[in-house]
């Protein structure tokens, strides 16, 4: 027996309990991880309250780092003892969690544990982002929001080393420092945001919006964008976005909206690697620094939801078992 984060049933974050629960075995091609940290993410809170239909119980968690447990049957390119993280898990909020091997990313020397756990979703979500959703160039204008999130500053910081300007929103004076810290080049509040970023940029507007919040920031941010712009909703930290009719792109300036998830960007194992690739890479010669906000412990987990939902984290929130 071990122990998991465990809901019965949707609600709120009490329904979150720390249960004693059977070790998971590994079948073929899988791996078992004992986790040393794993990474909360917003979808989670979906997830536990039933916006997004999951069967009960239910343990959440899809990213973790750890150490290799056990291997199933077929399993050649991981052995007992390796460090490995994953964005594409199950049940993670956990000792112990499986992974399929295919899904499994090696963590280099030079990566910590906690550092493994924060990186694989929201910095291949960075990733492809920048280069699969919209391709930024240098010298394209970008407007981030949630500059200070786990994305915003990851995100961030590789725009920069793009050639990028960028722009971010951010909802306090401590947020606004970290997302200054992280590069940007000018940090706004929500309120009234797409003017400001128009007075920023001379009234052409940005190349680009990476929007993960949703329903609040949502029109504005059509209104942020030059002619042929491109909108990336990657999220809906606010809500989900209501219907709204395609002709508005055409009025705004034939606007593009791409609604993009992480699984359509790692379709193979060729694609997967480079992307972790790339982002572990840069974390681990000090070129990407990834901002771990909060660690909790692993029975704690209905607390860091209340903290990630009510906007009181910066950067990656952690659980460790």
């Amino acid at each position: 027996m071990t122990h998991a984060i465990v809901a019965q049933q949707p609600g709120g974050p009490e329904v979150l309990e720390y249960a004693s629960v059977e070790t998971p075995k590994p079948g073929p091609g899988q791996l078992l991880i004992k986790v040393a940290a794993a990474g909360v993410n917003f979808i989670e809170t979906y997830q536990r309250s039933g916006t997004y239909k999951v069967e009960y119980p239910f343990t959440p968690g899809a990213e973790a780092a750890g150490v290799v447990e056990a291997v199933g049957d077929g399993v050649e390119e991981f052995s007992v003892g390796d460090r490995v993280a994953t964005a594409e898990g199950s049940k993670t909020y956990a000792k112990y969690a499986l992974v399929d091997a295919g899904k499994a990313l090696p963590v280099p020397a030079g990566v910590d544990d906690h550092t493994a756990a924060a990186l694989p979703l929201q910095g291949i979500t960075a990733h492809y982002l920048m280069n699969s959703s919209f391709r930024v160039e240098p010298g394209h204008t970008v407007l981030l929001h949630a500059g200070a999130g786990g994305v915003g500053l990851l995100l961030t910081q590789l725009l920069k080393a793009r050639g990028a300007r960028v722009i971010t929103t951010v909802s306090s004076d401590e947020k606004a420092d970290l997302s200054t810290l992280a590069g940007a080049d000018d940090v706004l509040r929500y309120e009234g945001f797409a003017d400001k970023v128009r007075e920023l940029t001379e009234g052409e507007g940005v190349n680009v919006v990476y929007d993960g919040v949703g329903k609040d920031t949502f029109d504005d941010s059509l209104k942020s964008l030059r002619i042929r712009g491109a909108m990336v909703l990657f999220g809906a930290a606010s809500g989900p976005v209501p219907p709204f009719d395609p002709q508005r792109l055409n009025a705004a300036g034939s606007l593009t909206l791409t609604r993009p998830t992480m699984a359509h960007f790692v379709q193979n194992a060729q694609e997967r690697r480079w992307r972790s690739a790339e982002i572990f890479d840069a974390a681990a010669n000090g070129t990407l620094a990834v901002r771990v906000g909060a660690t909790y412990p692993l029975t704690e987990a209905a607390q860091a939801h209340r903290d990630l939902e009510g906007r009181r984290t910066t950067g990656k929130v952690l659980l460790v078992p």
